[in-house]
């Protein structure tokens, strides 16, 4: 199963990276990419100002490799990946990074949507808003 949690907030030279290796690549004709990024989300009077995620990682990955799978059945994609932050990450930082390739890029509109929607409905992944305040909630995904 391939690496899919970062400690932390997901670099941009992070994912510069992944992009230049995806270039010596010539069978793919697209790439698509969705980046999630913390929003400093209105709590009644508070701010968010940073999302603290855990995850039941053992039952995530698992999650997560059956369905990287199903996308793979599903679409005619050359290459995805996925990569999730654990621990802190500020307001304006990313928090998720979904890579996908194909030779076509009708497929990785598609796909792209289906993993993030994936990701989000079936994976044990909990993020904890801290506020500006100080205090701290559960985020409920919108």
């Amino acid at each position: 199963m391939k690496k899919v949690f970062i400690e932390g907030a997901i670099s941009s030279e992070f994912i510069a990276d992944s992009i230049a290796k995806h270039q010596s690549k010539h069978s793919i004709g697209a790439h698509n990419i969705f980046l999630g990024q913390v929003r400093a989300d209105q709590v009644e009077d508070q701010k968010v100002v940073a999302i603290e995620y855990t995850a039941y990682e053992e039952m995530a990955n698992e999650k997560l490799h059956e369905i990287r799978e199903s996308a793979f059945e599903k679409f005619d994609l050359t290459c995805l990946h996925i990569y999730h932050s654990l621990g802190t990450v500020k307001v304006g930082e990313i928090c998720i990074f979904v890579f996908v390739s194909s030779k076509r890029r009708k497929q990785v509109y598609e796909a792209t949507e289906y993993l993030v929607n994936q990701v989000k409905e079936h994976v044990p992944i909990f993020g904890k808003e801290i506020l500006d305040n100080a205090e701290h909630q559960w985020k409920v995904n919108s």
